[in-house]
Formats: structure tokens, C-alpha cells, sequence
């Protein structure tokens, strides 16, 4: 996926979950964070970010937060973008089949799940998570604790309890990871339920992603370690 209108900037502070202050080209703007999440590892003072510049004349923020700077890598923190990535993927690799019929946004018992997925006889229940915190090389989620995301991997089980296959796939919004964990040590409780649903036969993929400035695309699997 692309985002329009990029500059560079110099992260000063996070004012709020949906707000931070930036320096762009010496002068300080008001910017929105494409992330709720924490981020506290790499929104820090003076880190090189990555703004996308809206054509919305009447918004109160010109620019969207989209990237990050971690050392040698960029990191996209954009939550948004992880369905785009994952889509993208799906129709470019062929992965559930290159004749596969792909619905975004369906609904199954109490959960609006990303994708539906039909491949010949398959019928295939998707979700999407993006990923965006790192620690010694190991792919971590959540950075933050999440109910929600509880509620859709034990609803995946029922959709496979139902006869449909299901996914949850990890779009890692950064390159140069080894692995990818739950973060047990943030929310336990997820990681126990993501474990539960893989003895379930719920099927867990991760991949990692090639970020540019002003572009990110999924690129190669990365090993699930539970």
C-alpha cells in the first residue's frame, strides 16, 4: 500500500493517544497517530518520523503519523494500513488459491471478522492483526492489552467449530524480525487464548513487511513461536 504526500519529521512529543507534536522543516505541527497503541519504544524524543500530508483543507491536522525510524529500520505505525497490506497479499500470492473469491468485512456470529475467503470447497474466516512492536528480534503482540482481540481469536474457534477454516495472520509492519510471540508478558490472556486456538486448529501465520517512507508491502513468513 502507498501513502500520498510524504515528508520527514522530527517527533517532540505525544500529546495524547491521537495526537503528537512533530517538527516539520524547523516548525512544530500538531500531528494525528495512526496508532492507539502505546508505541513508547518508538515514538521518543527526536526520532525520524514519516508524515503523509492530507488533501482535507478542513481537517484540524494536516499531517497523519505513518512512520517511524528505529535505528536502521522503518517502522509503519499506521493500524490502518495492516487490512490494505494483508489484501494486497492475498490477491498478489495466491495463498488460499489464485482463483479465491475475497470479502472484506463479514460478519459471523457476534464478530465482523477482516476477510471471507472462498477457494473451491474452502470457506475460510480471516483476521488481521497489525504488528508493530519489536524486542530482540522477536515480533511481539499486543504492545497494549486487548479484549478485543480475545473475542475474535475465541470466535475464530467457533467458526472452525462450525466447519470453516480459520486464520489469524500477523501483518509485521517492520523488516528484520526473527520470530513472532504473544506478548505474554503485557497480556497474558491473550497469548494463553491464541495458544488455545492453534490446539484448536485455528491456523496462525505471520508476515513481515518491506517499509518505505511512502509504501509498505508483506513479504516473507515468519516463524510463530507460542
Amino acid at each position: 500500500m502507498k501513502h500520498k504526500n510524504v515528508t520527514q519529521g522530527v517527533f517532540i512529543s505525544r500529546e495524547n493517544r491521537f495526537c503528537a507534536t512533530v517538527s516539520v522543516d524547523g516548525k512544530n505541527e500538531t500531528v494525528h497517530v495512526k496508532n492507539t497503541g502505546r508505541l513508547k519504544e518508538l515514538l521518543v524524543s527526536g526520532a525520524c518520523v514519516y508524515l503523509s500530508k492530507s488533501d482535507n483543507a478542513s481537517r484540524k491536522t494536516r499531517y497523519d503519523l505513518v512512520a517511524v525510524q528505529k535505528g536502521k529500520r522503518i517502522v509503519s505505525i499506521d493500524s490502518q494500513a495492516a487490512n490494505t497490506i494483508a489484501h494486497e497479499w492475498i490477491c498478489a500470492k495466491g495463498y488460499f488459491g489464485k482463483d479465491a473469491a475475497v470479502r472484506r468485512e463479514v460478519t459471523f456470529g457476534k464478530s465482523r471478522f477482516d476477510f471471507y475467503i472462498e477457494s473451491g470447497e474452502r470457506k475460510i474466516f480471516l483476521e488481521v492483526k497489525g504488528c508493530t512492536l519489536e524486542k530482540d528480534g522477536r515480533a511481539l503482540f499486543p504492545d497494549a492489552p486487548t479484549e478485543r482481540g480475545i473475542k475474535h481469536i475465541k470466535e475464530l474457534v467457533e467458526c472452525k467449530n462450525h466447519g470453516f477454516e480459520a486464520y489469524i495472520l500477523f501483518i509485521i509492519q517492520m523488516k528484520g524480525t526473527d520470530c513472532f510471540s504473544p506478548n505474554d508478558d503485557t497480556h497474558p490472556d491473550f497469548g494463553a487464548a491464541l495458544r488455545d486456538a492453534a490446539k484448536s486448529g485455528v491456523n496462525i501465520l505471520a508476515l513481515d513487511c518491506n517499509v518505505l517512507p511512502d509504501e509498505v508491502t508483506a513479504d516473507d513468513f515468519v516463524k510463530i513461536i507460542l
